[in-house]
């Protein structure tokens, strides 16, 4: 996992501080969009855009840059209403994750497909053999097993970004990987 907070800082964002080799301060960058700075709100898209699409695309799959750009409405229209700009990345992400889901949930696409039609594990196309298994959970399992184990977050941090209880997350990491080793194995 990379650094979120890294970028360029462009002549037109003079609001904001730059540290070593010219990375933005993303607190500095918020503080400026929430003045009414648009060139820094598009610096600020600039450096977001990346991390949303990587939280959303496995989220939400083929719609994921639809909730990528949903998502990235919500930020810009609620940044005025984040009180600590240093927390910048944890809020992207527990939005980019509820709209990933909000997006893969209004698709017709929530439905998972009968789990025996999922390719052989010698496919040689390995990567959209995940892919095609990943389309037959649930938005809300794909979430969960995205977090757990793709992101690394643990249990308790999962529970915090979805707002469900932990047990609800135990629950659903279980059924989400049961449910994946199954269709993978066939």
């Amino acid at each position: 996992m990379g650094n979120p907070g890294a970028g360029s800082a462009g002549p037109a964002c003079r609001a904001v501080t730059t540290g070593p080799a010219g990375a933005v301060d993303s607190a500095d960058l918020v503080r400026a969009v929430q003045r009414g700075d648009r060139l820094a709100a598009s610096e600020l898209l600039d450096l977001l855009t990346p991390y949303v699409a990587r939280l959303c695309g496995p989220i939400a799959l083929q719609d994921g840059p639809d909730a990528t750009q949903e998502a990235l409405i919500v930020i810009l229209r609620g940044i005025g209403t984040l009180r600590e700009p240093a927390a910048l990345f944890g809020w992207a992400r527990v939005i980019a994750v509820r709209e990933a889901v909000r997006v893969a949930r209004a698709a017709s696409r929530a439905v998972p497909d009968p789990l025996d039609e999922v390719p052989a594990r010698d496919n040689p196309q390995l990567a959209a053999d995940v892919r095609d298994v990943l389309e037959r959970l649930t938005p809300a399992h794909r979430a969960v097993l995205v977090l757990r184990d793709l992101e690394g977050f643990d249990e308790h941090a999962v529970s915090a970004l979805l707002g469900v209880p932990e047990s609800t997350v135990r629950t659903r990491l279980f059924r989400a990987r049961r449910t994946f080793r199954k269709a993978w194995e066939r």
